[in-house]
């Protein structure tokens, strides 16, 4: 008796295949598409002018170049410990390695509030090391500093993540190779790993920046909140609409989705590439 032939979707029903697509484009248009029609809508509702007028207020254009400088420290951090924590559990044996992968993870289980409260009594004034940052005159909570190690927590494994993925897969053949002709460890590394993986750093780079920009739990708890000063661009919108100005609130909510959506392209135009090579 002949086995029933495998299930394909290019079988199936048409009417089936056009439900499905049908729904994904529906709840797409619902959930994505039609927020984010609002938010530039409701910010130009006022004409340009006034949406010019919102975004260069003083306040927003502290918080904007405070989200863009937090990202530009956050991202390089988390590059170096995304690279060296994956190279460390795909190519080395050692005591605790699993304990170091669950670290790596844990980021995703923790609250972003919690991760902030940790920082603050880590760092704050009544805090673990307090008092020696009080001494060496440190300022780190309710300042760029604090703001930076927050967001980095949140981030953490998210470049560490794309990197140890592809470097278990690609095997360590061509390392070991390299090592057998003479180069040394640092030399193999550039020239064989980090070639090797690039896509899925430079991946797991945009996917930390859009996360970096977003963040608002952690933020929330170590900057303080102060007008003008720590607050980044998130903050500020929350702080314009419970202010009641809700057209210089969509205004400065308008950049924030400009900005995530370049992530997003920048995340397809390497999507393409890497299928590509």
């Amino acid at each position: 008796m002949n086995a029933p032939p495998p299930f394909s979707p290019a079988r199936s029903g048409g009417w089936g295949r056009r439900l499905l697509i049908g729904l994904a484009v529906l709840l797409a248009l619902l959930v994505l598409v039609a927020p984010m029609g609002v938010i530039f809508v409701q910010a130009f509702a006022k004409g340009g002018a006034a949406w010019w007028a919102a975004i260069t207020e003083r306040e927003t254009l502290h918080a904007i170049w405070l989200s863009l400088m937090t990202v530009a420290l956050v991202v390089p951090l988390n590059m170096v410990y995304g690279l060296a924590a994956a190279w460390a559990l795909s190519r080395f044996r050692f005591g605790g390695r699993k304990l170091l992968a669950t670290l790596i993870e844990l980021p995703f289980s923790v609250s972003p509030i919690v991760a902030g409260v940790a920082c603050l009594m880590v760092y704050g004034a009544t805090g673990l090391l307090g008092g020696v940052l009080e001494r060496l005159d440190l300022k780190v909570m309710f300042a760029l500093p604090g703001i930076v190690l927050a967001t980095a927590f949140v981030t953490s494994p998210l470049i560490a993540r794309e990197v140890l993925t592809l470097m278990q897969t690609r095997g360590a053949e061509e390392e070991e190779a390299a090592l057998v002709l003479g180069a040394g460890g640092l030399r193999t590394f550039l020239s064989v790993t980090l070639p090797n993986v690039k896509w899925a750093l430079f991946y797991g780079i945009v996917l930390c920046a859009a996360r970096a920009l977003g963040e608002f739990g952690a933020v929330s708890v170590v900057s303080g909140q102060i007008r003008g000063e720590t607050n980044t661009l998130p903050l500020q919108i929350d702080l314009l609409y419970h202010d009641y100005d809700g057209s210089a609130a969509f205004a400065a909510a308008s950049v924030l989705t400009v900005l995530a959506l370049i992530t997003v392209l920048l995340k397809l135009l390497i999507e393409g590439r890497e299928s590509r090579t």
